[in-house]
């Protein structure tokens, strides 16, 4: 049985710097709430006439913002990847990752599995077979399944292939590829895309994963994201592990944020087995109060890293695709629009995967042939909207489609120095066109793709959209620094339009009467603080329907 929400004190939430995000009050100094609700913004006084008598609690901090919105991560992975597997940061060397399995090795019994990543996608070209037999080697023989930083690629051992059944004469699996060596024929333990299932489904039967683990996972990366002030987010990819996690989360009292599912609506290559009428018909059993399995998910193409995104230009030329090789959709525009048409008939809003500006012009396509049939409907997403032809940046705004930007790639990072390896520089010296789209009059919405990062906090992300420079410090430079955006419009798209962009607009995004009290106390004032600083920012207290849920409040 679900948790109800307990029934909650009246309080007033009074801070003198209260940025509520909404056209007709932009600022504020009180907040009356009332079982989780809004009920007034204003001044101390009109809070008060709104609700005599109510404890008055005053925030700490700097200033006091709408809880944030995360339009894209994969948080229940996340979790089990904090809780459960092998970290590897993306800029370690291929030395460094062995030694880091060999380190795993030791704490593991004989034949147990080792799980994890991130390695960085820079290291795909050097694992070869050699390279393979180096892991068997640090693994001491033991299974071993490693993502890397795209989560779209795996690097294996021996032992985890033959779990798989993947042998010589394996056929590749369709939308996948199972690298192999040139001279053998030997698969060499790099896995693209749906080869990546093959041993994934061996790991799921062999390590037969708990419900109570997967619901602590969730509930740490909850935890994570709360102390991060998020208090909402579009789950990308909601399979059946996914749906029991956060609905036995919910169940438990411990969900402290709105959550909207995105079920798989075609095959999905990174989870195999979760698409169908008979996952679609589940979602009504495991919708909850706080947890709405609405949305679909559709991957159009992979990742330009391993050559799989759709592009409109050559990659640049290597040994295996030879000179002209674009890479291509896992639809075409027809069958698009028609799973497009039968999700808006369930009401599905989706989300299309699209790394490539050929698969977002392939979506936007799409989506232009099903309003030319059907007239306005649904508001769908584009997924990471990282390569976009200027001549699609329009057809956002007039098609009605959201730029979902995620995982933040509008800075110098190592997954970009990677990108740079197979995209020509001049594209990639357009990537994330962040002012464009928002000139164009786009919806845009910031997301992390967690644990596709490994640190969820929104912060240094706006940094890097503003500054269009690595919020760490580690890299130097700019990139397409035309394309930053003012602090205002970043935290617009991790509020506000983030919540609109997940359908949740009505309920959360700004502080105004009606919706639900979620907001974040933060340790700095972003409209004052120097712009390369806003990475550091803290969310001293978040809360969520009106209760404090990080941060001791008084």
């Amino acid at each position: 049985m679900t948790t109800d929400t307990p029934t909650l004190p009246s309080l007033i939430l009074c801070h003198p710097r209260i940025c509520t995000m909404a056209a007709d009050r932009p600022w504020a100094e009180a907040i009356s709430v009332q079982e989780g609700r809004i009920v007034a913004v204003g001044t101390l006084q009109e809070a008060q006439a709104a609700l005599p008598g109510a404890r008055v609690v005053n925030l700490p901090g700097a200033m006091v913002v709408p809880g944030l919105v995360d339009v894209h991560n994969h948080f229940v992975w996340a979790g089990r990847a904090e809780l459960y597997e092998m970290f590897v940061p993306p800029v370690f060397s291929l030395d460094q990752v062995l030694a880091a399995v060999r380190e795993a090795a030791s704490r593991k019994a004989p034949g147990e599995w080792i799980v994890g990543g991130i390695w960085g996608s820079s290291l795909m070209d050097q694992l070869d077979h050699a390279a393979r037999e180096r892991l068997d080697a640090a693994a001491g023989g033991r299974p071993v399944m490693l993502r890397d930083d795209s989560h779209h690629n795996r690097f294996v051992s021996s032992a985890a292939l033959a779990a798989a059944g993947i042998a010589r004469g394996t056929a590749d699996p369709a939308n996948g590829r199972i690298v192999r060596d040139p001279a053998t024929g030997e698969a060499t333990g790099l896995l693209l895309e749906a080869a990546c299932s093959l041993v994934e489904i061996a790991l799921a039967k062999a390590m037969d994963a708990t419900p109570e683990l997967d619901i602590e996972a969730a509930a740490h990366a909850v935890r994570r994201l709360n102390a991060c002030g998020v208090t909402g987010m579009q789950e990308a990819l909601t399979t059946r592990a996914v749906l029991r996690a956060v609905k036995g989360l919910e169940d438990q009292g411990r969900l402290s944020a709105w959550v909207v599912g995105s079920v798989p609506v075609t095959d999905a290559p990174l989870a195999p087995g979760e698409a169908g009428e008979e996952l679609l018909a589940l979602r009504d059993q495991f919708r909850t109060r706080h947890f709405m399995p609405d949305a679909g998910k559709i991957f159009l193409d992979g990742v330009p890293t391993s050559r799989t995104a759709a592009m409109l230009e050559p990659y640049l030329p290597d040994a295996v695709h030879g000179c002209c090789f674009r890479g291509g959709t896992t639809l075409t525009v027809p069958q698009l629009a028609k799973v497009l048409a039968d999700s808006e008939r369930r009401g599905i809003r989706v989300k299309i995967h699209c790394t490539g500006d050929a698969s977002t012009r392939a979506a936007l396509d799409a989506i232009d042939v099903l309003r030319s049939f059907n007239g306005p409907g649904l508001r769908h997403q584009i997924a990471h909207a990282s390569f976009i032809d200027p001549a699609e940046i329009p057809r956002f705004a007039e098609l009605d489609v959201v730029a979902d930007l995620s995982p933040p790639l509008w800075f110098p990072s190592v997954i970009i120095d990677a990108i740079r390896t197979t995209v020509p520089q001049p594209r990639v010296d357009r990537v994330a066109p962040i002012r464009s789209l928002i000139d164009a009059g786009a919806l845009v919405a910031g997301g992390s793709d967690w644990p596709v990062v490994p640190d969820p906090s929104p912060w240094p992300a706006i940094q890097g959209m503003v500054t269009r420079s690595d919020p760490t410090g580690r890299l130097p430079g700019t990139l397409c620094p035309e394309e930053a955006i003012t602090v205002e419009e970043a935290l617009s798209a991790y509020t506000l339009q983030a919540a609109q962009a997940i359908g949740l607009g009505h309920l959360t995004g700004s502080l105004e009467v009606g919706k639900s009290a979620d907001l974040v106390a933060l340790d700095t004032h972003l409209f004052e603080a120097p712009p390369h600083q806003l990475g550091a920012t803290r969310a001293l207290q978040t809360w969520f329907e009106g209760r404090c849920v990080h941060g001791a409040a008084a």
